[in-house]
């Protein structure tokens, strides 16, 4: 007997599947009204990123219920936009423990405090922006007058912190001259003010990386002995994980910042917690595209740690989450 190609066709199609449980797939229900919390509230069963920021929530409530130390690491460009302020919140406020910056996330959190930042566009003439010492990054407009400023202010703060090694014959680690950079910018808006005050490290690994790097560069060259120990930073940052009962760790970007959150979580066998919000992928290999899974496999996170990542723009989903997770 001939079969038809469209029983066979039908057949393909239509082959009954295995029913499954789960959450079902429901967005927000906009006539009842409009409530921002329950949006939020409703991503849990929206699917795709809405479910992993749902997910980052849940897991950053716990790091907190369950008391874990928390390592928050942000790049520099989150200090660069609007995220700076919310981040100045979140150590105001003591809500995490320890922070990893790089040399871009500590100088323009003190130059914010000395000229503003100016939205711009994206798509502009940047050889006109040259001429006129304007600097752009992303859609936002920095003139150059702002580092001449920097410099004026940071020079005689480096002069200080040298006096400083001197007299105690030891080089300067990268917080203490972020919390020296807090306490003589003494103003409230500044993230490094609030490390300061509430004496939250933030290291800063690539602290030669940017225009406080070039401001170093120029002391040393008159000061030929000034000297950073980023080995002994580091080896404070490593041995704050050790012993600890629970470890979180959230990270906005990657790089540096996320590789030395993670590398001093592997010293007590990995984090128990671990939230990443980037848009690296993981096709070439790179540590900034792994995923927290990847971790796993070198010890960084714990076989059993709550962890995901948040594909997406951090000036988006950085409100929703602290919003949720930490207010």
């Amino acid at each position: 007997m001939e079969i038809k190609k469209e029983d066979i066709a039908r057949e393909s199609i239509l082959k009954p599947g295995v029913e499954i449980s789960g959450e079902t797939i429901k967005g927000y229900e906009f006539n009842q009204g409009l409530d921002y919390k329950k949006i939020i509230q409703s991503f849990s069963t929206s699917g795709f990123q809405a479910s992993n920021l749902s997910k980052a929530i849940k897991i950053i409530r716990e790091m907190q219920e369950n008391k874990a130390k928390i390592y928050f690491g942000y790049t520099s460009s989150m200090i660069s936009s609007g995220i700076r302020e919310i981040i100045r919140w979140i150590v105001e406020h003591k809500k995490v423990d320890i922070c990893v910056t790089t040399g871009g996330g500590v100088e323009e959190d003190i130059i914010k405090c000395l000229g503003n930042f100016i939205l711009g566009e994206f798509k502009v003439d940047d050889v006109e922006l040259r001429d006129k010492a304007i600097n752009r990054i992303g859609n936002i407009f920095v003139p150059n007058s702002r580092y001449v400023a920097f410099e004026n202010f940071v020079i005689p703060i480096l002069e200080e912190l040298y006096q400083i090694q001197k007299s105690r014959n030891k080089p300067l680690l990268t917080y203490e001259i972020v919390w020296k950079l807090g306490e003589r910018i003494n103003n409230p808006e500044s993230i490094c003010y609030w490390a300061w005050k509430n004496k939250i490290r933030i290291h800063c690994p690539t602290i030669m990386d940017g225009s406080l790097g070039d401001m170093i560069y120029f002391f040393k060259s008159k000061r030929e002995d000034f000297s950073i120990d980023v080995s002994e930073d580091t080896k404070e940052l490593n041995n704050s994980t050790i012993g600890l009962e629970k470890s979180g760790v959230i990270i906005l970007g990657t790089g540096v910042v996320k590789h030395s959150i993670l590398n001093a979580n592997l010293y007590r066998n990995g984090a128990d917690y671990a939230v990443y919000i980037n848009n690296s992928s993981e096709f070439d290999g790179s540590d900034a595209g792994a995923f927290p899974e990847e971790a796993v496999s070198w010890g960084k996170l714990t076989q059993g740690s709550k962890r995901v990542k948040v594909f997406g723009d951090v000036t988006i989903l950085l409100p929703l989450l602290v919003a949720e997770a930490f207010y």
